[in-house]
């Protein structure tokens, strides 16, 4: 039996979608800038340099606004992103398991998603190193860049422009990196658009039947343990 649950509030869709776009848009006007002589996708390299800028102030303030409606309105920062000592202890090597081989032999996920838990253990964290450690710092790195002049001695206290500028493309490649498989792994749902669809109308169906199996398989383990 199917059911539906309300996952994804409209703020938080409407900073994804938002997010989604300023990484798109910064992802592509990066490699013009440091490939410049091998891509032109947005004409001089001057645009790309503009583009790239506003594509990074949009990144930041949305980080800013996802920060403060998790932590000030929501209040649940910590419960959503954080893994927990059970997470650490037999969830992630269990997730693990099910991403490289259960789910090539049709097994259902361990993990049961609910608007209090959203995430599976490798999902927290994944998304611990990329929103509190990738993202600020690709965002500071980035603005320490666009105002050389007036940060210099941020910029010289960092170790100077070149450097900075190969942090800054170390970060972002690896937040690059994040995002393909973040991709990815969205499309190991029953069908590869499930789990996209909770980003556009907010509710997921989900499979009552399988949850409850989950539910004994987890009781079964704890009991044996």
């Amino acid at each position: 039996m199917k059911t539906k649950i309300y996952l994804q509030p409209t703020p938080v869709r409407i900073w994804h979608w938002i997010n989604a776009t300023g990484f798109i848009a910064l992802i592509l006007s990066g490699i013009q800038i440091r490939f410049p002589e091998y891509v032109h996708l947005f004409g001089s390299y001057k645009s790309a340099i503009t583009l790239h800028n506003a594509a990074g102030l949009v990144v930041a303030i949305s980080f800013s606004l996802w920060f403060f409606y998790y932590k000030i309105i929501a209040g649940t920062i910590l419960k959503i992103y954080m893994p927990n000592s059970e997470d650490l202890r037999h969830g992630l090597l269990r997730q693990g398991i099910f991403y490289f081989f259960k789910y090539f032999k049709g097994e259902p996920n361990p993990h049961h998603t609910t608007p209090e838990n959203k995430f599976n253990p490798l999902q927290k964290s994944a998304y611990l190193a990329v929103m509190f450690i990738l993202v600020p710092m690709v965002s500071l790195t980035g603005i320490l860049i666009m105002n050389v002049t007036p940060l210099r001695e941020l910029v010289l206290l960092a170790g100077g422009l070149k450097i900075l500028a190969n942090l800054h493309f170390l970060f972002a490649s690896s937040l690059c990196a994040f995002l393909f498989t973040h991709v990815y792994l969205a499309t190991l749902g029953h069908t590869p658009l499930e789990h996209f669809k909770p980003m556009w109308t907010g509710w997921e169906e989900i499979d009552e039947s399988e949850t409850h199996g989950q539910a004994a398989d987890l009781g079964k383990a704890e009991t044996g343990r």
